[in-house]
């Protein structure tokens, strides 16, 4: 570029992004002179879904600003709880993300996800149609101008996923409420009702069901709640208050 040179500082979150050699403070950063702010903190490897407040000389700027010479830019992570206007709190989750989307599930969060990878561009596309928040792993993905809003997802360990999104989203836990299966609602469901699909064993020895709204999977308390249980008491000693009256799990 042969343009205005700027000095930039990404904040200590967000220099992951970046090559070694600009993860410093006060990186000189030539610009074009006619780039938005937006486009050279992209540049520097940094998706705009990450990026809170922009100071030029301490004063906070749009992502539109058009630096010029010898400006110094501070670029700073997202504040926690970060707040998502405009819509109901929903998310949408990247392929690579399952196991993220059924623990959302499992506390009650409404997470959209398919098994089957739809593509970049039906993402993008969804996020906006349903005002959905895209989690992904994907610097590309995130940086597409036509999703309504995204984060990155930091760790690749589900309980590390976990707590970073609640953690930064707060979302409202209503746990044991939504099918890990298809995101869909549970209602409570009497035993004759979903007993054709049990097995002998399961029908003698459950009494309490749950059913989805959607794909009419049931559930039930199974050898495997006392793992499930786990991460929800985890998750609402740390990010909410308990519920009560919800519905079973099924192992």
């Amino acid at each position: 570029m042969n343009g205005p040179d700027i000095h930039l500082t990404l904040a200590p979150e967000l220099r992951l992004f970046a090559p070694p050699s600009r993860r410093a403070d006060r990186v000189p950063t030539p610009t074009d002179g006619s780039s938005s702010l937006g486009h050279v903190v992209e540049s520097a490897g940094v998706p705009l879904t990450e990026v809170g407040r922009l100071l030029v000389d301490g004063r906070e700027v749009p992502v539109s600003y058009v630096p010029r010479d010898g400006q110094e830019v501070e670029v700073l992570g997202v504040s926690r709880p970060q707040q998502v206007p405009g819509a109901p709190l929903r998310f949408l989750l990247d392929v690579h993300l399952g196991t993220l989307a059924r623990r959302l599930r499992l506390l009650g969060v409404d997470a959209a996800y398919d098994n089957e990878d739809p593509g970049d561009q039906a993402l993008a596309t969804r996020s906006a149609a349903e005002r959905r928040v895209l989690l992904s792993r994907d610097r590309g993905l995130l940086r597409r101008r036509e999703i309504w809003a995204g984060a990155y997802v930091y760790s690749d360990n589900p309980d590390e996923q976990l707590r970073d999104v609640l953690g930064r989203f707060a979302p409202v836990l209503t746990p044991w409420t939504r099918c890990t299966a298809c995101n869909g609602p549970l209602h409570e469901a009497d035993k004759d009702s979903v007993g054709d699909r049990l097995e002998h064993g399961t029908h003698r020895t459950y009494d309490v069901f749950a059913q989805c709204s959607d794909c009419e999977r049931v559930y039930w308390r199974g050898a495997h709640h006392a793992r499930l249980e786990r991460i929800v008491t985890e998750a609402l000693a740390e990010f909410a208050t308990p519920a009560t009256g919800a519905p079973p799990q099924k192992a």
